[in-house]
């Protein structure tokens, strides 16, 4: 599990104003809050910030805040404002972690061998992922930074659900914590034709003649 570490400053003045002049001074307006806390805003310096973004893992992972020279506390990125035009950050909200807290976060899937799996090495077939991310819940000490599903077996026509994910010790998909697993196991990636793609083993083996090679057996 990574750790971020990000120094803040706490700030008094809020409001459209005074968020206006935090960002043209190269700031970010933000908000901390949970934990039986009360709310307190905080500014960022942006030039920090937009550096970690460049990490996916940032998303997804405990970020040690330190605010006026206080001890640093444990949070988690709860949302982030982009400007529509501009690479501008405009607003962060942080939710306080406690360590004995079950945390609800979307953490994200990493594919792997795609390319190697039989799906993924026959014509005309192409692999759908349904979903990047899943929500997960666990303490904070058992946070994963992504669920790594390998694809090397996968088959034509084969789909591979929540439930064939594997989750780390101390982790639990959100989607199964409402009762009746079936009924919430959404399917995570599937393989199959596309239309006109496949080709017959007819249609391999003519072309193979066509060629001049012996088609395989």
């Amino acid at each position: 599990m990574a750790i971020y570490k990000l120094d803040a400053e706490l700030r008094e003045d809020v409001g459209k104003g005074a968020s206006r002049r935090l960002r043209r001074e190269g700031k970010i307006p933000a908000i901390i809050y949970g934990a039986g806390r009360d709310p307190r805003s905080i500014a960022l310096q942006h030039h920090k910030v937009d550096k970690l973004l460049e990490d996916d893992s940032f998303f997804s992972s405990i970020i040690e805040l330190k605010a006026a020279g206080g001890k640093r506390q444990k949070v988690i990125l709860r949302d982030l404002q982009r400007h529509p035009a501009k690479p501008i950050v405009m607003h962060m909200d942080f939710q306080r972690v406690r360590d004995d807290e079950e945390l609800h976060i979307s953490i994200p899937i990493h594919f792997l061998n795609e390319e190697q799996s039989p799906a993924g090495k026959t014509t005309g077939v192409v692999i759908s992922r349904q979903r990047n991310e899943v929500e997960v819940v666990c303490l904070p000490e058992n946070l994963p930074e992504a669920i790594e599903l390998d694809l090397s077996t996968m088959e034509v026509g084969q789909s591979l659900h929540l439930s064939d994910l594997p989750l780390p010790e101390g982790v639990k998909l959100a989607a199964f914590t409402h009762g009746d697993d079936e009924a919430h196991d959404e399917v995570v990636v599937s393989a199959g034709h596309v239309r006109g793609g496949a080709k017959s083993s007819t249609e391999e083996a003519g072309e193979a003649a066509e060629e001049g090679e012996a088609p395989e057996e």
